[in-house]
């Protein structure tokens, strides 16, 4: 199988005051802005989301007008709301058990930022950052972890995505059951798989513009929720095959880089992109790809960047 490469980047933002985040982000911005929707580039769009974004997530609102003031483009307020985004998919396959979150990303790599954020918005937060300040997957100081996956259904409604709501929860809440209560007065723009982990507690939570949160049966998801999976979505998917392996598996690093749960490139270009291991009482995670590893950790964070191979399975 022909191997492709990808670049992972690791930068601190800090308060996203002094210019690291702004000078990141515009780089990125001609291609993020055509991601809004069409009524989010309107004035009463971008009134509207704002509205929303402060009426539920009033905490990061300072963050929010400030990371916005330092982007300093059109949009960039109703964007980073994330509430006037377009809906996106992706795979993935996570388990919280024992203080311990492991997760793969599967989606086509070049629409993965694959950035290692180090930030102090409200708080200091590690996670893989998208979508500008969005997260995939993180930890913060307090000892909690959350990471995301698709919910495996083409719902979609007035919400945020999931990646602020990541980014939210963590900035916001010390434990898991803060986290779930929070969750319940979100609203979502799309289906989607939480599993949360703290010294005590690992849960995963389904979610949706159709449902309210409900708790899965155990700490760990692939790409679907309580309803039954098409034939066809588990032939593009095997959600349910990498869901029975993961139970199996545990949190086992050397499982996630082997098939089923490593995922080489299917038909839609979507591959495993990376595999996170927090450990977030030790603040602590590490990122593996076949054959490589990199750890960062908030007593120790070291900006850079690594360029990895992809497509080849242990």
């Amino acid at each position: 199988m022909r191997q492709q490469h990808k670049t992972f980047r690791a930068i601190e933002v800090g308060d996203g005051s002094d210019g690291q985040w702004a000078a990141y982000a515009r780089d990125l911005w001609e291609e993020m802005a055509g991601l809004l929707t069409e009524e989010g580039r309107t004035p009463e769009g971008g009134t509207r989301v704002r509205e929303l974004f402060g009426a539920h997530m009033p905490e990061l609102l300072p963050v929010l007008d400030r990371l916005a003031g330092q982007l300093d483009r059109p949009g960039a307020e109703a964007f980073l709301t994330h509430a006037a985004l377009r809906p996106f998919s992706q795979a993935c396959t996570q388990i919280g058990r024992n203080g311990t979150l492991l997760r793969n990303y599967d989606l086509p790599p070049e629409q993965c930022e694959g950035i290692i954020a180090s930030s102090c918005f409200l708080r200091p937060v590690i996670g893989m950052q998208d979508m500008l300040w969005g997260l995939l997957d993180g930890m913060n100081d307090a000892g909690l972890a959350i990471s995301l996956t698709w919910g495996g259904r083409s719902a979609y409604g007035r919400g945020f995505s999931i990646l602020v709501v990541v980014r939210y929860l963590l900035e916001t809440c010390d434990t898991v059951d803060e986290a779930l209560a929070r969750l319940r007065s979100l609203p979502i723009a799309v289906p989607q798989n939480l599993t949360l982990v703290d010294p005590a507690k690992a849960v995963t939570v389904f979610v949706g513009p159709d449902i309210p949160p409900t708790v899965a049966p155990d700490a760990c998801a692939a790409n679907h929720q309580h309803l039954p999976v098409t034939d066809e979505q588990e032939r593009a998917l095997q959600t349910q095959e990498r869901l029975r392996a993961i139970r199996a598996a545990g949190t086992d690093v050397a499982a996630m880089l082997k098939p089923p749960l490593y995922r080489s490139v299917d038909e839609q270009g979507s591959r495993t992109l990376y595999t996170a291991h927090y450990l977030p009482v030790e603040g602590r995670v590490t990122y593996y790809w076949p054959g490589e590893s990199w750890q960062q950790s908030f007593d120790d964070f070291a900006p850079g960047s690594r360029t990895v191979s992809l497509g080849r399975a242990c």
